[in-house]
């Protein structure tokens, strides 16, 4: 629909770019637009969803009643942004839950508040060319196959391997793009330390209109003491390596994923062991009409290095469940959706095995699995 007063209305266009969405959900493909002039156009979206959720074996975290069946937001976000200027800009603003496998449920109003705060995502971005662009401010990573919030992703909570990436950091990124061939580079703050000491990479390629390969690269150039909700001590201080392959061919999408991370030991910042992670992941989603569709995952992690053995002067450096740990997840989940409005469900499995004692699921952190059964619904508007 064309514009109205002050060119305010919903218009049919070119689909957003941000934020991302991996599928199976769809973003709203006329959001609410209005012209601004010599500043492009400026345009509203946002999410409106909730989450329910239950588990066995489940962590206490912040709120040690989240281990019990629970209701909570899982979005309740609004995103503002201009295009068709040299210069734009995007802003997400909202409350959010941030569920990930194997790990404490922590309500949504915790979460905003002890991570990313209320604008977790805020940028400008200067198109110098056709080719190059710069981007500056709270940025999403470019680390990983999955995206931070859940409406980004094929399933509800996020995997195993996710938890070893940041998710959001500040700083600045430069991209280049050219034809099949994309690339970007962020000079940032890792895991939201505050120190700008991380610089990232990342490589595309379309090697055929079904395929692409893509090439991660990141890590820290200088060591950081810094820690918190959102910067674990040893994962702010690592390098992170990706390989990533997607094909998609009609309604069938298959996105394998390696991952490596390593930690150097470093004791003036509390790290006394070096320590390292290898994984792997599959990732699918099939549309079987318009309406339904079905995700899944599958995931294996392993973590070696770390332990101190019987040096008492010693604290072991813990990536997963301990050190030389492993864990493997299984993940389903059914979608539909029909216009702006969706609904969908996950049933997760986790296992860990070699878990060091005191690192596990459970109230007592002894046990080895657990089973989660999770709901999502709302709005994309």
């Amino acid at each position: 629909m064309a514009g109205s007063v002050m060119g305010l209305g919903q218009a049919a266009a070119e689909p957003l770019s941000a934020p991302s969405f991996g599928g199976p959900l769809r973003p709203n493909p006329d959001p609410m637009s209005m012209d601004a002039g010599v500043f492009g156009r400026v345009h509203i979206t946002g999410q409106l969803t909730g989450i329910g959720n239950a588990q066995t074996n489940g962590i206490p975290g912040i709120d040690p009643r989240t281990t019990d069946p629970l209701v909570d937001i899982g979005n309740a976000q609004i995103q503002v942004q201009t295009t068709g200027a040299p210069l734009t800009f995007f802003v997400q603003g909202g409350v959010y839950s941030l569920p990930s496998l194997g790990s404490a449920y922590t309500r949504a109003t915790d979460v905003t508040d002890q991570f990313y705060g209320p604008v977790p995502v805020a940028y400008g971005k200067l198109e110098l060319s056709p080719n190059f662009s710069v981007q500056a401010g709270l940025l999403p990573t470019l680390i990983g196959a999955e995206s931070t919030f859940t409406f980004q992703n094929m399933n509800i909570a996020r995997g195993l391997l996710w938890n070893q990436e940041p998710a959001i950091s500040r700083g600045v990124q430069v991209n280049y793009s050219n034809g099949p061939l994309n690339a970007s580079v962020s000079v940032n703050d890792g895991f939201y330390s505050g120190d700008y000491n991380w610089v990232s990479g990342l490589l595309s390629y379309a090697a055929t209109p079904s395929s692409t390969i893509t090439l991660v690269a990141a890590g820290n150039f200088a060591e950081s003491g810094k820690t918190g909700a959102a910067t674990p001590l040893a994962q702010n201080n690592s390098s992170i390596f990706n390989v990533i392959y997607t094909y998609v061919d009609g309604p069938l999408t298959l996105q394998p994923y390696l991952q490596y991370t390593t930690v150097r030991s470093n004791r003036d910042i509390g790290i006394d062991r070096s320590a390292e992670t290898f994984g792997g992941a599959l990732l699918a989603r099939y549309a079987i009409n318009e309406n339904f569709s079905i995700a899944g995952r599958a995931e294996y992690i392993a973590s070696s290095g770390g332990d101190c053995g019987v040096a008492a002067d010693c604290a072991p450096t813990n990536l997963l469940y301990g050190p030389k740990s492993r864990a493997w997840s299984l993940t389903v989940t059914p979608t539909y959706q029909r216009g702006i409005f969706f609904a969908r469900t996950e049933l997760s499995y986790t296992r860990i095995d070699r878990v060091t004692e005191g690192y596990g699921f459970g109230s007592n952190f002894d046990k080895r699995d657990q089973v989660r059964g999770m709901f999502e619904a709302g709005v994309l508007f």
